[in-house]
């Protein structure tokens, strides 16, 4: 399955406008087998609109965890108390 890109997102608005100006087109002509292949590209080109909404909005955010002190590191490496899954404790 294609992603979309979300800064392509002006030129898909473009071509969903594009198609809804052909579709009134093909209606006012009576071209009806063209009628539907156009509903179905729209139908696609409104599903790729949602997937990019959707992708935008659950877009990561960054998140601070923080910068552990050499104490915090060094301490983890070489506390001997702790228990190991080998030792006999």
């Amino acid at each position: 399955m294609l992603r979309p890109d979300p800064a392509e997102r002006p030129r898909l608005i473009e071509i969903r406008d594009n198609l809804i100006d052909r579709i009134a087109e093909a209606k006012r002509e009576g071209w009806l087998g063209e009628v539907e292949g156009l509903e179905t590209s729209l139908a696609g080109a409104n599903d790729k609109l949602v997937q990019m909404d959707a992708a935008t909005a659950r877009a990561p955010s960054a998140v601070d965890l923080g910068m552990p002190t050499f104490d915090q590191i060094a301490g983890r490496a070489t506390d001997s108390r702790r228990s190991t899954p080998f030792s006999s404790s």
